[in-house]
């Protein structure tokens, strides 16, 4: 286990005393604004494997010679990777490269300024001997550098061949003027001088971490559910619920993979707490075969490092991960640091809680929202003693098969203690992924990523129209993309929205399409197949919350021979969603994101491009935001950003319905109630 921070270690704070700030030296060739930096550097940017982002700096010198610069990547084993950097505004110091990681690790990335003496010769040459101004002169100098970029910068053999014989033409006095200036400037000569530069003057600037993971953490369809409801039914002949076991929700999970998910997110499985247990709809009035809400963790049988009895063992478990593997999705557990009032560390640390005038351990509270059956934990008692407690019980979920979790409320814990708590894990477990559940404010959102969450909910739910969702999407896909990675859910088993309420089939559909292609990660919450869309009165959440009673959503009745045999098209939308999702690699990258325009304020348009090698993946999505009604608008698409010209046609293929049409820069478009709401279109160049 890594060191604690000071404040849990009880490290004094230093004296107040006058602070004397020491500049860092600049270097003969200045370097700044180097971008991304995550709190100027206090912590690392983030990538996933094979990602492309952008590095850019400022650099120039005094004077007029040519400068240069130089994105270094290192790598976890300390090879340096050099990629060349392209003035973005000539005239004006902007320079820019795209590069990207190759494999898991900590990563660091500096960008080095330096005059480019081949450069600035072939600048003043070109000129001055077109004027027979020093001509002898500026072509013995031509010599020298490429002399020097002999000499000097490691190269093949057939290139230090091309730079001699160019050295030679450039001194044989034999030839034409012009000949010999031919030679030094040849476009072989500027190739060479390009790929293997002659740097002089080399000015780095400081190194910027870089965190490098794998693809998951940026990508993937997360699919949730309560194991207790799948497999849970009445029985007819005492009429109690019999709840659904970790035997029974992995009978669920062909179903799922079928759907297309990645990810099968469980909500906690941990013993329930008898006291103040929660009844239907989050009542006080709870009858004794009532469940309970599993975030009430804690019991006589353990807490969250045991697994509630009705639902099975960890021999269960570890079935489940299996089963879950065999089909291609990975297990994410929810990880909720709350008690109910039974849970053993009540009894073995009541210091970790919040004691309150009378008495009493607080109860959690979210007004107007209070849950009597938990709570919190208090971090500034015992915190060496909490973290360390914690620590065991992630190793104890990552032995059994765990590699996702799903942190619930983690904006009511010190961000010092997750930025501790995922470094720890990441040491001996650096494939494990955390999803931060923070509908909170937005520096503390954006803090809890740039402490190590992977990923994050988000807003989503709440941006609904077109003017919104461009501007969060743009900030997500821009400046934030180098801390945060964004999860998109229409739904969770918290939040149903307005939208999702009166919106109709349309809507489901609207929001989850959008969702999936908007950005690389999203999830549904069980339920979404069958539109369950009706709220409990005064609050945005489902009635019959299942949180806090058994949910039997029959899903045999939709099973071939069944009396709904075939009525469940929304699982069939969200598994050609997932298809479509898989099959193109535009889609599973953010950073790629870009918006287009339509003269309906309701159409929202956009676009997602992969270019490797000579296979272009564009896709194009126009969705009609309006759930209640057909529109119909001219949208007008930026060539440029599909790698099209501007006159340049194409045929647009509808990935939902497989309609094709001929697209150019403007194009007339029909969506709505009447047909589907959202075109997912592959551009198919000519």
């Amino acid at each position: 286990m890594s060191a604690l921070p000071p404040s849990v270690r009880g490290v004094p704070a230093s004296p107040n005393r006058r602070t004397i700030v020491v500049q860092r030296p600049l270097g003969r060739i200045p370097v700044g604004n180097v971008q991304p930096q995550v709190e100027g550097g206090q912590f690392p940017a983030v990538a996933v494997v094979d990602e492309e982002f952008t590095i850019s700096a400022e650099v120039f010198r005094e004077g007029h010679d040519a400068v240069n610069a130089t994105v270094v990547l290192t790598d976890p084993t300390g090879a340096e990777h050099h990629y060349a950097m392209t003035c973005t505004n000539v005239g004006l110091s902007r320079w820019e490269a795209v590069v990207c990681a190759d494999r898991v690790g900590p990563w660091t990335y500096r960008v080095e300024g330096w005059s480019d003496s081949y450069a600035t010769w072939d600048h003043d040459a070109t000129i001055k001997v077109a004027a027979d101004v020093d001509t002898q002169l500026m072509l013995e100098e031509g010599a020298r550098v490429l002399e020097r970029a002999v000499s000097e910068v490691d190269r093949p053999e057939r290139s230090q061949l091309l730079l001699r014989e160019a050295i030679e033409r450039l001194r044989n006095k034999s030839l034409p003027t012009a000949e010999r200036l031919g030679a030094g400037t040849a476009p072989e000569v500027h190739r060479e001088l390009t790929a293997r530069p002659l740097r002089d003057m080399v000015s780095p600037s400081p190194e910027y971490g870089l965190r490098v993971e794998r693809h998951r953490a940026l990508y993937g369809a997360w699919y949730e559910f309560f194991p207790r409801s799948e497999g849970c039914h009445l029985d007819e002949g005492t009429g109690k619920w019999v709840t659904g076991t970790l035997r029974t929700a992995a009978a669920r999970l062909p179903a799922v993979a079928r759907m297309g998910f990645d990810v099968i997110y469980l909500t906690p499985i941990h013993p329930i707490g008898q006291t103040n247990r929660k009844g239907p709809n989050n009542s006080l009035d709870a009858d004794p075969d009532d469940p309970g809400s599993p975030y009430a963790i804690g019991s006589e049988h353990g807490g969250h490092d045991a697994i509630e009895p009705t639902l099975g063992t960890f021999a269960d478990f570890d079935a489940f991960v299996a089963e879950a593997e065999r089909l291609g999705l990975e297990v994410a557990l929810d990880l909720a640091l709350q008690c109910s009032p039974d849970h053993p560390w009540v009894h073995e640390h009541p210091e970790w809680f919040t004691t309150r005038a009378d008495g009493s351990i607080a109860y959690a509270e979210n007004p107007p929202k209070k849950y009597q059956d938990i709570y919190p934990l208090n971090f500034d008692n015992d915190p060496a003693g909490i973290y360390a407690e914690v620590r065991r019980v992630v190793e104890v979920w990552i032995s059994h098969g765990v590699k996702l979790f799903r942190v619930d409320n983690p904006h009511t814990k010190p961000v010092e203690f997750w930025q501790w708590l995922i470094a720890d894990v990441a040491e001996s477990h650096p494939d494990v992924i955390w999803l931060a559940e923070a509908f909170t404010r937005p520096a503390m959102m954006a803090m809890l990523a740039k402490v190590g969450f992977q990923q994050s909910y988000t807003y989503y739910a709440w941006r609904n129209q077109k003017w919104e969702l461009e501007e969060y999407c743009r900030e997500l896909a821009g400046t934030a993309a180098a801390y945060m990675r964004p999860s998109f859910w229409p739904t969770t088993h918290d939040i149903l929205t307005p939208y999702m309420q009166y919106g109709g089939p349309a809507a489901w559909k609207i929001r989850a399409a959008v969702a999936a292609t908007l950005v690389p990660t999203y999830g549904i919450y069980a339920g979404y197949e069958l539109l369950e869309s009706v709220p409990r009165p005064g609050v945005e959440e489902q009635i019959d919350n299942e949180k806090y009673q058994f949910k039997n959503r029959r899903w045999e009745d939709y099973e071939p021979g069944g009396p709904r045999e075939g009525q469940l098209w929304m699982a069939d939308y969200l598994a050609r969603i997932n298809e479509i999702r898989r099959l193109h690699p535009a889609l599973h990258w953010l950073r790629n994101l870009r918006f287009h325009s339509a003269d309906d304020e309701n159409v929202i348009v956009y676009s997602k491009r992969r270019l490797v090698g000579a296979q272009d993946d564009t896709i194009i999505v126009v969705a009609n935001l309006d759930p209640h009604t057909t529109r119909e608008t001219w949208v007008h698409l930026d060539m440029p950003a599909l790698g099209l010209d501007w006159q340049a046609g194409f045929v647009a293929k509808d990935l939902i319905t497989g309609n094709s049409w001929q697209w150019g820069q403007h194009n007339f478009v029909r969506v709505g109630r009447e047909g589907e709401p959202v075109h997912i279109i592959h551009v198919r160049r000519f």
